[in-house]
C-alpha cells in the first residue's frame, strides 16, 4: 500500500499570494464590470435579450445571492435604448357599447395630453354651451318656433269653432279635452231640453255633432303632428346651437391631432355625442363634479384613461414586480360604492406590470409568480395570445353574476425574465409541457469560479468595486487577500472562490465596522478575521451546547486510548444559515450468523437512503475480499450512538467499514484519531462535503479537553483541494499537537487507526498473522468452523451431514 503521508500546513489552507495582486490597496484597483466568472450565462442573456422571436422569454437560474438580479437589469438597460420608443396605451368610451372600453395606443406622452385637452374642453363647454342657450338669439329662435305652434294650433281649433257655431253646436274645452254641446239662442241646451225637441230636430243636431266630432278628431291630429313638429325644430335648434359652439371649440382640438387616425375617428364619436347629450349634460352642471377625479361623473365619458403613461422615457421599458399577483400583473376594474351599489365605468380600469412594460422587458421572481394564484396559467395565455386582457378573479372563475366591463385585448410585446433556481426550473420542464415553449433560452449562473493568480486579481477589482460603490474604507492588500481566503473557504474548495456577491457584500460590510470600532481608516486583515469570527460566534450557540454536552460526558466521544469495535465519525449540522462539524461515536456488534449486516439506523427509519447505500456497499467491501472461498458467517450491526435525529449521505461509510473490520477482528481502534469519508466497493476512499467542517469540529472538542499530540482526522485524499482551515487549527498542527492524514483506501485508515500493517495475501490467499487483514481472516475463519459444527450438531440422525446412505 502507498504511504499515507501526513498533510503540512500549506498544505491545509492555500493563503493568497498577496503580491500577485499587484496593489498597496483597493485604492490601486480599477472597477470590475458585473458578471465577474459567469460567461456562460452572459452569453445566454445575452442571446436571450436579442433575440426577438416568439417563445425567446428567459429563465436565469442559481442560488439566492449571486447577483442574478443587478447583471441582468444591467444588460437590459444596456439593450433598453436600442428598442423602439414606448408607446402610451389608453382606454376611451365605447360610445355604442359602453361596457366595452375601446383601446388606443398612442405615441409616448401622448395620453395625458389628449386626455387634459379633452378635460380643459369640457370645461370651456360647460361655460360655452349654457351661454349659447341662454343667449337672446337662441331664446328668440325658440320663441318664434312656439309662436309658430300656436299659431297654427289657434288657427285649426278657430276652424272647428267656427263649423260648430255654423251647425248650432258649440266646442267646450275641459279639463279632460274638448266637449260638443247643441245651442239654441245661443244657450247651451241640457239634457232636459235636448230631450223635449222633436225627433227630427234631435236626428239633424246628432248628425252635425259626428260631423263635428270627426273634425275635431282630424284637428287633434293636426295639432298633435304641429307638436311634433315644433319639438323637432325645438331640437334641431338645439342641436345646430350645440353643433356651432362644438365645432368652434373642436376646431383647434380636431386640427391638433388630425394625424392620428384612432384618435380623430374618437373624437368624431366625442363631438358627436356632445351635440346629441349637449344641453342634457352640460345645461346645469356645477363644474366641480367634472373637476373631481374621486367620481364617476356624467363627463368621464369623454376623458381618457392613461393605462400607461411613456412620456418620461424614451427608451423600452424594464419593470420588476416584486409582488406579481393576477392584478399586479394583468391589471383591475376598480368600482365605487354610491348610494349603497357598486359602479364602474373605463376610468375605473387600472393597469398592472404586463401594461408599463409592453414593448419592453419584464422581471419576475419565478418562485413568487407560482405562488400567487391563477398568476401563472394567466401569464402563459397571455404570452401565447399575444395580447393582453384584464379581467377580474371571479369572471375567470364565473363567480360573478353582475354587468362588468370587458374592455378590448391589448397587443402584448414583452421579453419575459424569470429568476429562480435550478430545480423550479427543471420541476417545470418537467411538469409544465408549456414551459419550455415559452422560456427557451436558460442562463445558468455559476457558484464558483477558478481560483489562480489572473483570476485573484480580477476578484480583487471586484471587491473593489463593491467598496466604492457600497463607500466603505479602503481595503489593505492583506484585506483583500483575507477576503479572497474566505472566498474560498466558503466555496468549500481551496481551489475556487464563491461568487455569492451577497455573502462577499455582508462581510464587507462587517469588516468596515469593526474597521470602524477600532477608528481604523483602512480596512486591514485583522478585522476581516474579525468579522468571520464574530460572525461564528453569534450563530454559534447550538454548536456550543452540543461541544458542552461532550465535554460534560453527556454525549459520550473517546480522543485518547484504544477501543475495540469504536470509532470517532465525523458529521455535519447545518442550523439555519450556520454549518459546522461534530464527531459521532460509531459502534459496531460482530457474531456468528449467515452474512448478514445490520444498520439500526435504517431498521429503525432514521437512516435516509444515502446512508444506507453507504452500509450495503461496505457489506459488499468486505464480501469481495473474504467470502471468495467460503461464505461470511458473521453478523453485525451498525448505529450511530445517541443520534436522536436523522442520519443521511454517505460520508461515514469509510468510518463505518473500519469499525465493522475491529468488532470482526477484535482489533482496537485509536480513539485519538476521527476520520470521514465514502468508500466503494473495493475499499478506494471517495471524497466528501463539509470537510473543513468535520475536522475542525473533532479539533474544537480535541483542543477543550487538551491537544495530546496524538489526536488528528483521516480525510480521503481527493479533498485535500478542498482544505481551508481556521488559523487555531493551522498552528496547532504546525506545532506538532494535531495531524491530518490524507489516505486514498480504507487499508491505510484501517492502519493509522490500529497500528498494523493491512498485509498482502500470499499465493493461496492466505494473510500474514499479526496484520489487519490477517485477524480478519482468522476471525471469519473461526466463525466459518463454529457455523460448521453447529450445523452438524443440529443435524438430525441419519441425514446427509451425517453420512447415511441417501
Amino acid at each position: 500500500m502507498p504511504p499515507h503521508p501526513e498533510l503540512t500546513v500549506p498544505q491545509l489552507y492555500q493563503a493568497c499570494d498577496l503580491e500577485a495582486l499587484g496593489c498597496a490597496s483597493s485604492a490601486d484597483l480599477a472597477d470590475l464590470d458585473g458578471g465577474l466568472g459567469q460567461e456562460r450565462a452572459l452569453g445566454a442573456l445575452r442571446f436571450g435579450i436579442g433575440i426577438r422571436h416568439e417563445g425567446y422569454n428567459l429563465y436565469v437560474m442559481g442560488s439566492p445571492g449571486l447577483g442574478k438580479h443587478a447583471i441582468v437589469r444591467q444588460l437590459l438597460g444596456r439593450q433598453a435604448p436600442l428598442l423602439e420608443a414606448p408607446n402610451d396605451w389608453c382606454y376611451v368610451n365605447n360610445f355604442r357599447t359602453p361596457h366595452k372600453p375601446r383601446v388606443l395606443r398612442l405615441p409616448a406622452g401622448t395620453g395625458c395630453n389628449l386626455d387634459g385637452d379633452l378635460r380643459a374642453l369640457v370645461r370651456r363647454l360647460i361655460v360655452a354651451l349654457p351661454a349659447a342657450f341662454d343667449s337672446a338669439e337662441y331664446r328668440s329662435a325658440v320663441q318664434g318656433i312656439k309662436d309658430k305652434f300656436k299659431n297654427r294650433e289657434d288657427q285649426l281649433f278657430g276652424d272647428v269653432e267656427a263649423a260648430a257655431k255654423e251647425a248650432g253646436i258649440v266646442l267646450l274645452r275641459t279639463p279632460a279635452g274638448f266637449t260638443l254641446a247643441p245651442t239654441k239662442d245661443g244657450e247651451v241646451m241640457d239634457a232636459e231640453a235636448f230631450g223635449k225637441l222633436p225627433e227630427s230636430e234631435r236626428r239633424q243636431i246628432d248628425e252635425h255633432t259626428e260631423q263635428i266630432s270627426q273634425l275635431l278628431r282630424q284637428t287633434v291630429q293636426q295639432v298633435a303632428q304641429a307638436s311634433r313638429d315644433h319639438d323637432l325644430q325645438i331640437e334641431q335648434l338645439n342641436q345646430a346651437v350645440a353643433r356651432a359652439t362644438v365645432d368652434r371649440q373642436f376646431n383647434h382640438l380636431a386640427g391638433q391631432y388630425a394625424h392620428l387616425e384612432q384618435v380623430a375617428l374618437y373624437l368624431d364619436e366625442v363631438k358627436r355625442d356632445m351635440i346629441e347629450k349637449g344641453l342634457e349634460l352640460f345645461g346645469s352642471a356645477p363644474a366641480e363634479r367634472m373637476l373631481d377625479h374621486q367620481r364617476l361623473t356624467p363627463f368621464n365619458r369623454y376623458f381618457v384613461n392613461v393605462l400607461v403613461d411613456n412620456g418620461a422615457s424614451d427608451d423600452a421599458p424594464l419593470v420588476y414586480e416584486d409582488f406579481p399577483s393576477y392584478q399586479n400583473l394583468f391589471g383591475r376594474i376598480e368600482h365605487q360604492a354610491m348610494m349603497g351599489t357598486l359602479h364602474t365605468d373605463f376610468t375605473l380600469i387600472k393597469g398592472g406590470a404586463l401594461h408599463r412594460a409592453n414593448g419592453g422587458y419584464l422581471l419576475l421572481d419565478a418562485r413568487k409568480l407560482l405562488l400567487t394564484p391563477f398568476a401563472w396559467d394567466a401569464l402563459k395565455r397571455a404570452l401565447q395570445a399575444g395580447e393582453l386582457r384584464i379581467q377580474s378573479p371571479e369572471q375567470l372563475l364565473s363567480l360573478a353574476s353582475t354587468i362588468s366591463l370587458e374592455p378590448d385585448p391589448i397587443p402584448l410585446r414583452v421579453k419575459v425574465v424569470l429568476i429562480g433556481d435550478r430545480l423550479l426550473h427543471h420541476l417545470l420542464t418537467q411538469l409544465d409541457p408549456e414551459f419550455p415553449l415559452l422560456f427557451k433560452v436558460q442562463a445558468d449562473f455559476a457558484e464558483d469560479m477558478p481560483r489562480s493568480a489572473d483570476s485573484a486579481r480580477l476578484y480583487a477589482r471586484l471587491l473593489a468595486t463593491l467598496q466604492r460603490r457600497e463607500r466603505l474604507r479602503v481595503l489593505e492588500t492583506a484585506a483583500i487577500g483575507r477576503l479572497i481566503e474566505e472566498a474560498a473557504r466558503t466555496a468549500d474548495d481551496g481551489e475556487k472562490m464563491t461568487l455569492n456577491m451577497q455573502a462577499l457584500l455582508d462581510l464587507l460590510h462587517e469588516a468596515d465596522y469593526w474597521a470602524g470600532e477600532g477608528r481604523q481608516e483602512l480596512i486591514r486583515r485583522e478585522d476581516v478575521e474579525r468579522a468571520v469570527q464574530e460572525r461564528r460566534q453569534r450563530a454559534g450557540q447550538i454548536r456550543e451546547r452540543q461541544l458542552e454536552a461532550t465535554l460534560r460526558d453527556l454525549r459520550h466521544i473517546e480522543t485518547d486510548g484504544k477501543r475495540v469495535a469504536q470509532i470517532n465519525g465525523l458529521s455535519v449540522l447545518q442550523l439555519g444559515g450556520q454549518t459546522f462539524g461534530q464527531p459521532a461515536r460509531i459502534t459496531a456488534t460482530a457474531r456468528l450468523g449467515d452474512g448478514k449486516l445490520i444498520d439500526i439506523e435504517r431498521e429503525v427509519e432514521l437512516g435516509g437512503a444515502l446512508h444506507s447505500k453507504g452500509v450495503l456497499i461496505l457489506s459488499a467491501c468486505l464480501a469481495s475480499r473474504f467470502g471468495g472461498r467460503q461464505p461470511l458467517s458473521f453478523a453485525a450491526t451498525l448505529v450511530f450512538e445517541q443520534s436522536y435525529g436523522g442520519v443521511d449521505g454517505d460520508s461515514a461509510s469509510a468510518a463505518e467499514l473500519c469499525v465493522l473490520q475491529s468488532a470482526l477482528g477484535e482489533l482496537p481502534l485509536r480513539q485519538d484519531l476521527a476520520i470521514t469519508g465514502s468508500v466503494d466497493q473495493h475499499g478506494r476512499l471517495q471524497v466528501i462535503g463539509g470537510v473543513n467542517e468535520k475536522i475542525e469540529g473533532f479539533f474544537d472538542l480535541c483542543a477543550a479537553r487538551g491537544l495530546t499530540g496524538s489526536q488528528g482526522v483521516i480525510i480521503p485524499q481527493g479533498n485535500v483541494c478542498h482544505l481551508m482551515l481556521q488559523r487555531s487549527l493551522l498552528d496547532a498542527v504546525a506545532e506538532g499537537r494535531f495531524h491530518i492524514y490524507a489516505v486514498e483506501h480504507a487499508e491505510q485508515a484501517m492502519e493509522l487507526l490500529t497500528g498494523l500493517e493491512a498485509g498482502v495475501a500470499d499465493a493461496d490467499g492466505r494473510f500474514p498473522a499479526g496484520t489487519v487483514h490477517g485477524a480478519l481472516q482468522a476471525r471469519l475463519e473461526a466463525f466459518a468452523e463454529l457455523r460448521r459444527r453447529f450445523a452438524e450438531t443440529a443435524a438430525p440422525a441419519g441425514s446427509p451431514e451425517q453420512g447415511s446412505a441417501p
